[in-house]
């Protein structure tokens, strides 16, 4: 079990890695390398030899592998990103970049960008790998370790950069680990644990339209703006059809028979309306998605553009690729074009696998009455690149959470935070899965 000194070191480095301002604002602009040479300090204190390796200037990742007592044993990845999305300091509670831990009662709460999405997750890791040097315990299976850069973009200087250079760093590696999953969920007096076994597919779109331009005081059947706006409605108003995965099913199921009611897979919809609060975990994944997210055109009131575009956050649900794009096809008709800015692969993983019964396992040992069950995720993470890899990608960075918390709420909103015994829990449980997975 992990030591007190890594109880108080999970708190002081998820701290300092808060402090370090590693904002990702997209388009290649992130600075990663100050929190990479932290994270790679507190391995090499700890007798672990870290990389690290930029495709592009300060855009940073540590990649280090721990060897494990099974030679025949296949590699696990556990991964977490260093960089974070923006945050107004104006709108917080508390400074962003602070780290601050403040006195709630209840053994203080440590606020910040990132304390959610994902520094606490990587501070968990490095304080999990310097209680094993200083104990002189290994895992069973070998670890490879991966901080990597530009999660919250496109992986394009991180995970995917790694994937695509630096693949033999990976060798050997089967399943892996990472963000959005473990954390407790309070449903009906329940205190759930969802697992990651599944992402939708990224699909984020340009729309383009073309019309001519003129003075706006002037009749014009040919209105860029028209036609872009009427087709960004159609998407708006769409009802994807329901599309269950093997995931999606499993969480279905599973959250029915914790709250004793019928698992009526017929009706999904009557299903979600009956599992209360526990419908959040699912009802994301049930459908594909698009959402509208940009709308630009013109320039000056009395000027009718030429050009028009919007930008749709894409979710695929796997198996609903070919849909997907049928579907848009029909919703922008033929005056509006739209191209893939980018886009990745659905995922999948099995929930029968020994790597998530010793999630299940990991969770139980620490709170005996929660209940963990497999989702799906409604977004995406670096687990899409290392698929690339052959890498079978979970969710799984635990913590314990009060009822009423809102991780869902917190993670990329205003006043980011993390309870410090709620990270503790988190590190003990992390600390079990991987000594034993």
């Amino acid at each position: 079990m992990a030591d007190a000194r890594a109880l108080e070191e999970v708190v002081a480095f998820t701290s300092e890695l808060i402090r370090i301002d590693t904002t990702n604002r997209g388009d290649g602009d992130g600075d990663e390398r100050a929190a990479a040479e932290y994270a790679a300090g507190k391995l090499a204190e700890a007798g672990i030899e870290p990389r690290i390796l930029e495709k592009a200037p300060n855009r940073s990742n540590v990649v280090a592998r721990i060897e494990g007592t099974d030679p025949d044993a296949e590699a696990l990845l556990v991964h977490g990103h260093l960089d974070v999305v923006p945050a107004e300091a104006a709108d917080w509670s508390v400074h962003p970049f602070s780290g601050e831990v403040t006195d709630d009662g209840n053994g203080g709460m440590l606020w910040g960008r990132g304390a959610l999405d994902m520094k606490s997750m990587d501070a968990m890791v490095l304080a999990t790998v310097r209680s094993w040097a200083r104990e002189g315990v290994r895992p069973r299976r070998p670890v490879v370790i991966a901080f990597t850069a530009d999660e919250e973009a496109s992986a394009e200087y991180g995970a995917g950069y790694l994937a695509e250079a630096h693949a033999d760093l990976f060798a050997g590696c089967t399943e892996g680990i990472s963000e959005s999953g473990g954390f407790t969920f309070h449903s009906g007096g329940l205190r759930v644990y969802p697992i990651g076994a599944g992402e939708r597919g990224t699909a984020w779109l340009e729309l383009t339209a073309e019309g001519t331009a003129g003075h706006g005081s002037k009749a014009n059947p040919d209105n860029a703006v028209g036609k872009i706006a009427a087709a960004v409605a159609r998407i708006d108003a769409h009802q994807w059809p329901v599309r269950l995965t093997p995931t999606v099913r499993a969480a279905l199921t599973e959250l029915a028979a914790l709250h004793g009611i019928e698992a009526d897979l017929d009706d999904v919809d009557g299903l979600l309306a009956r599992l209360g609060p526990a419908a959040q975990l699912v009802e994301s994944t049930v459908r594909s998605s698009a959402n509208p997210t940009v709308l630009e055109a013109g320039y000056k009131v009395n000027v009718i553009p030429g050009h028009a575009r919007a930008e749709v956050d894409g979710r695929v649900l796997p198996g609903g690729e070919a849909e997907f794009e049928a579907t848009m096809d029909a919703l922008c008709g033929p005056e509006v074009r739209w191209r893939y800015r980018h886009r990745t692969q659905p995922l999948g993983a099995p929930v029968d696998s020994p790597a998530f019964a010793a999630m299940r396992a990991a969770v139980r040992k620490f709170d005996p009455e929660g209940h963990p069950v497999p989702f799906c995720m409604s977004g995406g993470t670096d687990a899409k690149q290392f698929a690339r890899l052959g890498i079978t990608g979970y969710g799984f960075s635990p913590l314990g959470l009060p009822p009423e918390f809102g991780y869902g709420r917190l993670a990329h909103g205003v006043d980011e935070r993390v309870p410090v015994e709620g990270l503790r829990f988190g590190l003990r449980v992390l600390d079990e899965f991987l000594r034993n997975a």
